[in-house]
């Protein structure tokens, strides 16, 4: 393992200004996403929806890194670049979704364990050949009565341990991804309580399998509350949970943590994030990984037409550079409509 290689990598997925476009949608996920813009989820038109993405002009200003399927990574532009290799040009840094998906955890209803470690060390190493510099895991932890249990949390924190031990092992960068979804009526205070015991229990892990800290990158959900909260939290509130939060859990060695999204608006996620920011000095870069919160408006301005790919490009290049300006604090709603 290459530890100064990893930490540089690392730093990079984190630049001032810069953030990560999540393009790791399986199939399925796709599909959603098309089927709202009622368009077929063929192989084509995937490859040509991720090079409208890639490609867009000024999306490296905004854009460091890029993960993608294992489709994805495979795949090439329309003049034969394969994406791995036209992204690193572009100077966004190849990576890959390497789990298999959350599936039922036997004995405890409701609850989650990630797939995919089986066969990952073989995987890992495919994919640095074909490009790959980081990886992402994500660990699925819902809240409702009764749940998250204490084992779950633990179950979820090994695999990711183990998964991250492989990757460093592969020389690549892995993306720490504990997701406490925000789909229930839970209040702020119940989520910071679950996000401060997944913390605990990740990291507590991630030491035990000596992941190098300066190596990795986390994937945190913000501290929200449930999109069925019958009264939610203010984005102020949100940014200053957040970061206590992280602050109590989150090592100085980490170089950096790229949030995801979890379901908020596009305008909400910026927002939290710029908020954030402004609390600052911290220790570590505060960043975004985002999926559905930069691709929606971009998905929709392109509706699957050859005549506004273009629109498309423009639109997920307006919501990457006001998603790279809430990375140093300097977003505001009012950017919405003033924005190129």
């Amino acid at each position: 393992m290459n530890l100064s290689e990893l930490n540089r990598v690392a730093c990079a997925m984190v630049a001032k200004g810069k953030g990560i476009l999540a393009a790791d949608e399986s199939s399925g996920t796709i599909k959603k996403r098309f089927d709202s813009i009622k368009l077929e989820s063929t192989e084509e038109h995937r490859r040509t929806y991720r090079e409208m993405l890639f490609t867009a002009p000024g999306a490296s200003e905004s854009v460091s890194g890029v993960i993608l399927y294992d489709e994805t990574i495979r795949q090439k532009t329309r003049d034969g670049t394969p994406f791995p290799q036209y992204l690193t040009r572009a100077g966004m840094i190849p990576g890959i979704k390497v789990d298999l998906g959350a599936k039922p955890l036997s004995g405890f209803p409701g609850e989650t364990i990630t797939e995919g470690l089986d066969g990952l060390r073989e995987r890992l190493i495919e994919y640095r050949g074909l490009g790959a510099r980081f990886a992402k895991w994500r660990a699925v932890i819902d809240i409702a009565p009764g749940i998250p249990t204490a084992f779950a949390i633990a179950a979820n924190a090994h695999a990711l341990a183990r998964y991250a031990a492989l990757c460093q092992e592969t020389d690549i960068v892995p993306i720490v991804e504990p997701e406490v979804l925000m789909d229930g009526g839970h209040s702020l205070e119940r989520c910071r309580e679950v996000t401060e015991h997944v913390l605990t229990t990740v990291f507590s892990q991630l030491f035990d399998h000596r992941v190098q800290l300066e190596g990795i990158v986390l994937k945190p959900n913000m501290v929200i509350s449930g999109k069925k909260a019958a009264e939610r939290a203010s984005p102020e509130a949100v940014a200053e949970a957040t970061v206590r939060v992280l602050k109590r859990h989150v090592p100085a060695a980490v170089p950096g943590i790229a949030f995801l999204s979890g379901g908020q608006s596009p305008t909400e996620a910026t927002l939290h994030l710029s908020l954030m920011n402004r609390l600052g000095p911290l220790p570590w870069a505060l960043t975004f990984s985002y999926g559905r919160a930069l691709q929606d408006t971009a998905l929709k301005a392109w509706g699957g037409a050859p005549a506004t790919f273009g629109a498309g490009q423009k639109e997920f290049a307006r919501r990457a550079q006001l998603n790279g300006l809430a990375t140093t604090g300097r977003y505001a709603p009012d950017m919405e409509s003033r924005a190129a």
